[in-house]
């Protein structure tokens, strides 16, 4: 099955959500600097969802290109981890309108924690589609990184509860991990290629 309106598909809903989130960041009626102030907490939302957005664009991106075809399994993986990914403007919002409380803050980890449990089912369906000796399944390997960002999530959700900003801050340590992209694919597609090369020669 071929992959290319899948990642149309991907593409389409991720450009709505972005939309969506700075769409809730409301104009104010003042025209002094400090009618801006009360849009901090909104601002510094969107900024944390609009990286984690570009995140998860980035290496979905890497992951098809390795990807050589889909499956029933593959799709629906790929619904799941839309689904989670549309619920990030409306838990970005209602973090950034509560001033980052403790049950917003609480539920934007959660949210971030299925969506990356989504990536790691995805991930998972294609490596078995594509084999073990896949590029694509080497890749990935035991995905220690992906498992230490649902480890820091719990934690992150489970310490809002006592204080929300440090909560919140293992949030921001689980995208400061992902911001540069993941290598791994890239690496393992340069490494078949120069495999191909070498039997030819």
């Amino acid at each position: 099955m071929n992959k290319g309106r899948l990642e149309a598909f991907s593409d389409g809903v991720i450009a709505i959500i972005i939309t969506i989130m700075v769409l809730e960041m409301k104009v104010p009626h003042g025209d002094e600097l400090a009618s801006l102030k009360p849009l901090i907490p909104v601002f510094m939302s969107y900024v944390l969802s609009f990286v984690y957005v570009a995140i998860y664009w980035n290496n979905h991106h890497h992951m098809m290109h390795a990807a050589q075809h889909v499956n029933g399994k593959v799709l629906w993986a790929n619904v799941h981890l839309l689904f989670w990914l549309s619920l990030m403007p409306f838990v970005t919002g209602w973090m950034g309108e509560n001033h980052f409380a403790t049950w917003p803050v609480a539920l934007y980890g959660m949210v971030m924690f299925m969506n990356g449990v989504a990536y790691t089912i995805l991930a998972v369906a294609l490596s078995r589609l594509h084999g073990p000796n896949s590029a694509i399944a080497r890749a990935i390997g035991r995905d220690k990184k992906g498992k230490l960002s649902l480890f820091i999530y719990a934690i992150g959700i489970a310490t809002s509860f006592f204080n929300n900003w440090v909560g919140f801050s293992f949030y921001v340590i689980v995208a400061a991990m992902w911001f540069i992209p993941d290598k791994r694919i890239e690496n393992a597609l340069t490494e078949k290629k120069n495999n191909e090369i070498e039997r030819t020669n």
